[in-house]
């Protein structure tokens, strides 16, 4: 499994919001399957600090993200704009060849949707963004998620634009390393950001626990009303 570390190779990146700072310095980055340590690029993040009560397992963001507003397209082959969802949305940036954290991470926020009552799974919608839209089509992003829950959606789209809805976001994307097999890993940041009405203001590490998510979602969704 990969380790987040704070000094990757060839400047490839992974965030890791250490959650015991009270001022977080981002990125903190590696690999997608790489255990290669090397040189760190990106500028500090200077809005995200961890209040010490505010009932928030992950980290509250004192300064929402912005989502901005980039058409994608669904499973299904319909227009997705993740800007324009009302509903609570938990997002997470990743490719389905991935050999390690994609699947823990998604496999933690099954777990966490598991152990929402019904009331409040009915508010929340999981959004697998591809990073990798040369290899993950509709149809083998649909047969990725079913493995983890039907209901999640996963949207893709050309590159470029994935890179844009990320950014804004504290995402980024990189084509990493070939692999002995002829294929290539993708670098990508693996926070999981709970998004709603254009607004990113929750944010989890790819470490957080089934537990304190689904914490997390029933905290935030009894403030959204």
């Amino acid at each position: 499994m990969a380790a987040d570390r704070t000094r990757p190779r060839s400047g490839r990146r992974l965030t890791a919001l250490a959650a015991t700072l009270p001022l977080l310095l981002a990125p903190a980055l590696a690999g997608c399957g790489s255990s290669d340590s090397g040189s760190q690029s990106g500028a500090p993040v200077k809005d995200l600090r961890v209040p010490d009560d505010d009932g928030y397992k992950g980290i509250k963001l004192d300064t929402a993200y912005r989502v901005p507003s980039v058409p994608l397209t669904d499973t299904a082959g319909a227009s997705y704009d993740l800007a324009k969802q009302q509903k609570r949305t938990v997002v997470f940036f990743g490719y389905t060849k991935c050999p390690d954290i994609c699947q823990i991470v998604m496999s933690t926020i099954a777990s966490a949707v598991a152990r929402l009552d019904p009331a409040d799974r009915a508010k929340v919608q999981v959004v697998f963004v591809t990073t990798d839209p040369a290899r993950d089509t509709e149809k083998v992003l649909r047969s990725y998620l079913d493995r983890y829950d039907p209901s999640f959606q996963g949207v893709t789209g050309p590159l470029a634009r994935i890179e844009a809805l990320g950014k804004p976001m504290g995402i980024d994307v990189a084509k990493g390393q070939k692999l002995p097999s002829g294929g290539y890993e993708v670098d990508h940041t693996t926070n999981v950001i709970s998004v709603r009405d254009g607004r990113g203001d929750l944010v989890w590490t790819a470490s957080t626990s089934p537990t304190d998510l689904a914490s997390d979602l029933h905290e935030v969704l009894g403030v959204d009303g």
